[in-house]
């Protein structure tokens, strides 16, 4: 994706951005992203941003999904994803929600641009 940045937040995590706008980061383990059998934080936990809540919804609503959300995350745009299970997506889904992560965070100049030269399929 154009005009994308990568900063470091804190445990050295990266942080991707377009515009100054992270769309996709590393996230530090937290209570709130725990195995349910060990209690141990999920260390691996990568957070995408989604345009709408309905997006997040469909992303969320299927339990075999990869895809999750905590009650920290209520109201925010965005959604979770294991790094362990990003494997379970294919190459096309990966690039989907990464895009649209791009596209609801850059600019509408910005993305009005990448659109017109990367029609959706």
């Amino acid at each position: 994706m154009p005009h994308v940045t990568v900063e470091y937040g804190d445990g050295e995590n990266p942080v991707y951005q377009v515009g100054g706008k992270s769309f996709v980061f590393f996230r530090n383990p937290r209570p709130d992203a725990v195995d349910p059998e060990t209690g141990e934080r999920y260390r691996d936990v990568i957070v995408l941003w989604v345009a709408s809540e309905a997006d997040k919804q469909a992303l969320v609503q299927d339990d075999a999904s990869p895809f999750f959300t905590t009650a920290h995350f209520d109201g925010h745009s965005s959604v979770l994803v294991r790094g362990g299970r990003v494997g379970e997506l294919s190459l096309a889904e990966l690039r989907e929600v990464v895009q649209d992560a791009w596209l609801c965070r850059a600019s509408a100049r910005r993305a009005k641009v990448w659109l017109s030269e990367n029609p959706p399929a």
